[in-house]
């Protein structure tokens, strides 16, 4: 068992035993682990092992089996999306997307950062459907997927009113429309903007602003691309998708 300090977002707890609690945080430096915390609620990390909480932790870790922390400090809460029923059911999703796209223990200190700038986002104020949708597509290549929204498959040419063929897992212009009479029928704004949202940076999304109905459109194709290239089905995107049903209530 090896002790170190690390950077770490917590990603959800669960019970254990009666009083006991087992934790998985997504550490910067050493990838995803479960964490064991005796008598949880009267335990001075009862604060800081609430999901959506990031700290600095000093932590017993061990590769066969759990792991303990021992202390913690400079702890940050994302009040405004904890406040925001919303918010949070977005931040819990791409939290849960984060958790399934790497093994635990496997280090991935760019994906670390990259959930951490999309959830001090969030909180920011930054409108929490695109956060979401460019969050998906950038992390597609963690699930082994690469596809390219930036030229045709046939003829690599730019620019054009694309659409996506699921047959050929790619872009169709114009002149190739009719090599797949099932192609997706795609607002061409659509692959022009996941072309932006796979390289877009995180100063570039301040100014990103979509209406609804072009963010309807993005969200049923990046569900029909998870449904036919990932096949993963996540408690969490269950939620948003009844969400968009009733949420309008709450609103």
């Amino acid at each position: 068992m090896i002790s170190k300090d690390a950077r770490g977002i917590v990603l959800y707890n669960r019970d254990f035993r009666e009083s006991d609690k087992l934790v998985k945080i997504f550490t910067e430096t050493d990838g995803k682990r479960m964490f064991f915390v005796k008598h949880a609620g009267k335990s001075k990390l009862t604060a800081v092992i609430q999901p959506l909480t990031v700290a600095d932790f000093l932590l017993k870790l061990n590769d066969n089996g759990l792991s303990y922390i021992d202390d913690f400090r400079e702890v940050r809460t994302y009040q405004s999306i904890n406040e925001d029923l919303f918010k949070l059911s977005y931040a819990t999703y791409i939290m849960a997307l984060a958790d399934a796209a790497i093994p635990d223990n496997q280090v991935d200190a760019p994906l670390f950062a990259f959930l951490e700038k999309t959830l001090s986002l969030m909180d920011e104020g930054l409108d929490y459907e695109v956060l979401t949708l460019i969050f998906e597509i950038q992390i597609l290549e963690r699930f082994g997927v690469q596809l390219n929204f930036h030229e045709c498959a046939f003829c690599h040419r730019v620019g054009l009113p694309f659409d996506f063929s699921f047959r050929y897992s790619g872009l169709l212009c114009p002149e190739h429309y009719d090599k797949d009479d099932k192609r997706s029928y795609l607002d061409p704004n659509v692959p022009f903007l996941l072309d932006r949202f796979q390289s877009v940076s995180f100063d570039d999304l301040r100014s990103i602003s979509l209406k609804d109905d072009m963010k309807a459109k993005l969200r049923q194709f990046i569900d029909a691309v998870y449904e036919d290239y990932v096949g993963l089905h996540l408690k969490s995107k269950k939620f948003i998708d009844d969400l968009a049903k009733w949420g309008d209530i709450m609103k």
